[in-house]
């Protein structure tokens, strides 16, 4: 297993209140830039709450200073009627309804009137009535149901009181939520950040190893600060930016610069923030966005992962009707062709597959220009270094320089990480800075994984792993083609069981045929040498097997190396849209073409081999010093190559050495007589 990977080449819904006095304005101070303010209640809401506190207060009073009520049978109510006469009657104002008996008792011995009332069936109103009539011979009023006296009944009120209350916390929240639209209307809206200068803590001293995207954009900034420099002799803002590049190589980064260096409003959204579940929401904020934008000019907006919502129309698998991401992407494109030379507002966008971007997203006058922001070369790497080395403390051994010629392929967040990781091991290690073997152990992790030095592996596992990493490291020294031995080692990281490390000369923009036929043998070595050694061969060759066949698929797909192809690309467009790979080409030449590759992978396998079966003394010497010392530098390895032995110690010596440090022995003075327990006066015993 070795470290090549085959890689083809490559809004402030308002303005600030300009007239107000003092740092908030008349209603007092501004929250900062960002932060929402403190949550105001309207007047509604006040409205609401005071008339249903005024209704439950009018409710108790009613219950309160009116006269009592009593509930009584039908045998008390007769009894009670009858003690009365006709000049003096003790019951008056009779009332019969289909649900009771209301009457009114009057004062007696200067007590207060009180309300009678007989609940009554309504199923036997009629004889209800009968016995009323006999009992008061017809002195009584009859009335049908009355709707106030249900809705003033104390349950009811209640009920209706209860549900009130839900309905203004609901209001409330939904209006807390969705501000003067209530929630549903907060869909609608913008999701995007308003980002000050302050804010972002970047500017363009922080942006390193791509100095020509720096320049076009800080072309930009001095547009946005002084527009009529440009325009006096009759040039125009560019609409639109566009920043296209592998993840990690500083596209968010040259953003977070622009607006750290522009005096102006930086809105930035995602571009999946603009889809949701509900359709037509995406056009919404679109409009809502380049809106506010408007208002605020000039600006500038920063889409981030365009392609989220900006893919080519048409293309993939849709389910009928309107697709949301589509109505997206054309209110997108509207918006940007709606400009106006002096509006003063650029959208800047990035993504990582410009390939799949609609081609009227990214014609001249929406998006006019295309910074490519690529992966940095070897001095780019080395200014990246420099830049987040100085937030940590480095020791005197340290090699930026060497650091940045062992990183081929990695971005500008992998040379973070590794600074990160570095600073991170020396503080767990006690240490006071950061030492250069902290730097390689830090790349060694971010590529290939931490190393598990605790793993305990079989003998025999073990003697194959170091046969493996042997034969890689043999083709790789042998191999003027291939890219220089850095190292190799048998201890276990990630899910790999050792590792091949090389170190390139120089930074790649293309693959050359030489290169390609070398590294493939480099990588059949391993399994190579682990057959003739062990009797047996492995699954440990699984990512040999894929590196070599992608290259020699690419070789005869893509590059054109092909004898019987020859210079014809058979490789389709981007498929990852469609569910049916794309196929330009007949039945036979798929066979020519499978033909082909095997051809490839054979000859690269048949050449290692008989590189292995030459040189296998050295196999076996290299593959002896792993077992010993787990790690050789390429030094030890040329060292081993030419028939010399190592002269350092092996992995037990270090441990035996490392369990003596921790467990000194003990210095004790020489024992006498009477320590031993024997008196100074006796003889030894004979026995």
């Amino acid at each position: 297993m070795t470290d090549q990977q085959p890689n083809k080449p490559n809004s402030p819904d308002r303005k600030p209140n300009q007239g107000s006095k003092g740092p908030g304005g008349p209603n007092g101070p501004t929250p900062p830039p960002g932060q929402p303010g403190p949550p105001r209640a309207s007047r509604g809401q006040f409205g609401w709450l005071l008339i249903a506190a005024v209704a439950m207060l009018l409710f108790i009073a009613f219950q309160t200073l009116g006269p009592p009520r009593t509930e009584m049978k039908w045998s008390e109510f007769a009894a009670a009627y009858n003690e009365g006469t006709t000049n003096n009657p003790v019951l008056t104002d009779i009332v019969l309804t289909p649900t009771a008996i209301n009457a009114t008792r009057q004062a007696v011995n200067d007590t207060q009137p009180v309300h009678i009332r007989v609940v009554i069936n309504p199923q036997a109103l009629d004889t209800t009535k009968q016995q009323l009539n006999e009992l008061t011979k017809g002195n009584y009023k009859e009335r049908g149901p009355s709707v106030w006296n249900e809705l003033l009944s104390p349950g009811f009120l209640l009920l209706l009181g209860f549900f009130v209350f839900i309905w203004i916390m609901i209001a409330r929240g939904l209006r807390g939520a969705g501000g003067a639209g209530g929630m549903l209307g907060n869909f609608g809206k913008s999701r995007h950040r308003v980002l000050a200068k302050e804010q972002t803590g970047v500017t363009f001293a922080d942006v390193a190893g791509v100095d020509e995207a720096k320049e076009e954009v800080q072309e930009i900034v001095q547009f946005l600060k002084n527009p009529k420099r440009f325009t006096k002799i009759g040039g125009r803002i560019p609409r639109g930016v566009l920043l296209v590049g592998e993840p990690g190589c500083g596209k968010t980064l040259l953003a977070k610069a622009i607006a750290g260096e522009a005096d102006v409003p930086f809105f930035s959204i995602s571009g999946s923030d603009f889809v949701e579940m509900f359709v037509g929401v995406g056009a919404s904020r679109v409009r809502d966005l380049f809106k506010q934008a408007k208002d605020a000019a000039p600006c500038i907006i920063f889409l981030d992962e365009i392609d989220a919502v900006g893919r080519r129309r048409g293309g993939g698998f849709t389910t009928g009707g309107h697709d949301e991401r589509e109505q997206t992407l054309n209110a997108i494109l509207v918006e940007m062709d709606g400009f106006a030379s002096g509006d003063g507002v650029i959208v800047i966008a990035a993504t990582n597959r410009a390939d799949v971007l609609d081609p009227a997203l990214i014609r001249p006058g929406r998006f006019d220009r295309q910074i490519v922001v690529p992966l940095p070369d070897v001095v780019g790497r080395l200014e990246i270094l420099k830049v987040h080395a100085n937030k940590v403390k480095l020791g005197p051994n340290v090699d930026l320089e060497r650091l940045a010629r062992v990183t081929p392929m990695f971005s500008g967040a992998d040379l973070a990480a590794i600074i990160n990781e570095a600073a991170i091991s020396a503080t767990l290690a006690g240490k006071d800075f950061v030492e250069q073997e902290d730097l390689e152990e830090a790349r060694d992790k971010i590529r290939f994984g931490r190393a598990k030095k605790s793993r305990v592996r079989e003998v025999e596992e073990n003697k194959l792993t170091a046969y493996h990493e042997a034969g890689h490291a043999i083709l790789q020294a042998m191999l003027s083609d291939a890219d220089p031995l850095h190292k190799v080692t048998i201890i276990p990281r990630g899910q790999f069981g050792g590792a091949t490390f090389s170190m390139p000369e120089k930074d790649r923009m293309g693959y050359s045929l030489k290169w390609i036929k070398a590294t493939m043998r480099v990588v059949c070595g391993g399994r190579i040498a682990e057959e003739i050694a062990m009797g047996d061969v492995s699954s440990g060759a699984a990512q040999d097997i894929s590196q070599a066949t992608q290259l020699a698929r690419a070789m005869v797909l893509e590059w054109g190396m092909s004898e019987k192809l020859g210079f014809v690309r058979y490789a389709g467009n981007d498929t990852r849209d469609s569910f049916l790979p794309e196929k330009d080409y007949s039945d036979e030449t798929a066979r020519i073409i499978d033909e082909e590759i095997r051809k490839l992978a054979t000859d690269a396998y048949a050449d290692a081999e008989r590189l292995i079966e030459d040189n296998w003394d050295k196999v076996v010497a290299v593959a002896e010093a792993l077992l010993k010392h787990e790690t050789l530098s390429v030094e030890e390895v040329r060292l081993l190559m030419r028939g010399e032995s190592l002269d350092r110690p092996t992995v037990s010596d270090l441990i035996e050495a490392e369990a003596r440090k921790q467990n000194p022995p003990r210095q004790s003075k020489p024992r006498t007589d009477y320590d031993k327990g024997i008196d100074p006066g006796m003889l030894p015993s004979p026995a």
